[in-house]
């Protein structure tokens, strides 16, 4: 019976349980969904982790090239994100041309990485005007239940905190660059950005953490990133209704406790790699 009312009418099936300040997957309104970290398991790449929030699923791989800085930052180096879903993430998505939710994702890391400042981009240059790291950051969603920037996001930084990058000098005598892949060092978070993302039905009531129905019923979807000062790094929000400022306020305050959980979690994974 319950299945059949939510085929036949989503959205009231899905307010039925919201006027109960409940939801249909039993978590409380400001209860996010259980969430999992597997840090380093691709062995080819630089750095890597798998994160899981709930049923969605996030693989990040960082992988370290070297290269000429750009000429108007002849100081810095390169940071490249890209987001990608593949059809096997979920039905919603078909074959071809990159989604433009994966899109609009892979602007928004962009954004935070810059936004955060995550890494000095200092920090990855080798040699001003002559040598730098550009570091690609693959992050692909193995399988789609709502929330994909918050999981991106967690996966993004546990992968950064796992990189380690060879030694690299510049041979005085010929110009070329030499790599020693024997002394390796992790590079240097600068900030631990994270993200919480909400949704919100009738103008009213807000839940962290949607789900892809709920995403898909919302009347507006936001992701706030926050450092470990509490500093709003980023906003995102395509569109919708309107937030009050009370609301955001309420918001923000929910994504400063959600920050102190996630980077726990972290924390404790990586202590746990250490003994």
């Amino acid at each position: 019976m319950a299945e059949g009312f939510k085929t036949a009418d989503p959205l009231e099936y899905h307010k039925s349980f919201l006027k109960e300040n409940c939801r249909p997957d039993g978590r409380e309104l400001d209860e996010f969904r259980t969430t999992t970290l597997n840090i380093g398991p691709i062995s080819t790449a630089e750095g890597s982790a798998l994160v899981k929030i709930g049923n969605t699923a996030v693989m990040c791989g960082i992988k370290a090239e070297l290269t000429v800085p750009p000429s108007d930052t002849p100081n810095k180096g390169y940071i490249v994100p890209n987001v990608d879903m593949p059809p096997l993430c979920t039905s919603k998505v078909r074959s071809g041309p990159p989604e433009e939710q994966a899109q609009a994702a892979s602007q928004f890391i962009a954004d935070v990485i810059e936004s955060s400042e995550i890494i000095r981009k200092e920090d990855l240059c080798i040699q001003k005007e002559k040598l730098c790291w550009v570091l690609y950051c693959d992050i692909m969603c193995l399988d789609y239940d709502g929330n994909l920037l918050d999981t991106c996001i967690v996966a993004l930084l546990a992968a950064l905190k796992n990189t380690q990058l060879p030694k690299v000098t510049i041979n005085k005598d010929t110009d070329v660059p030499e790599v020693d892949l024997l002394q390796k060092s992790p590079i240097n978070i600068n900030k631990h950005p994270i993200g919480s993302s909400f949704a919100v039905f009738d103008n009213t009531i807000i839940i962290v953490d949607p789900t892809g129905d709920e995403e898909s019923l919302a009347t507006a979807v936001m992701t706030l990133v926050t450092d470990e000062e509490g500093r709003l790094c980023a906003l995102h929000k395509p569109g919708g209704t309107a937030l009050s400022g009370e609301k955001l306020q309420h918001c923000i305050g929910r994504a400063t406790t959600r920050h102190r959980e996630i980077m726990k979690l972290v924390d404790k994974i990586i202590a746990s790699m250490k003994k």
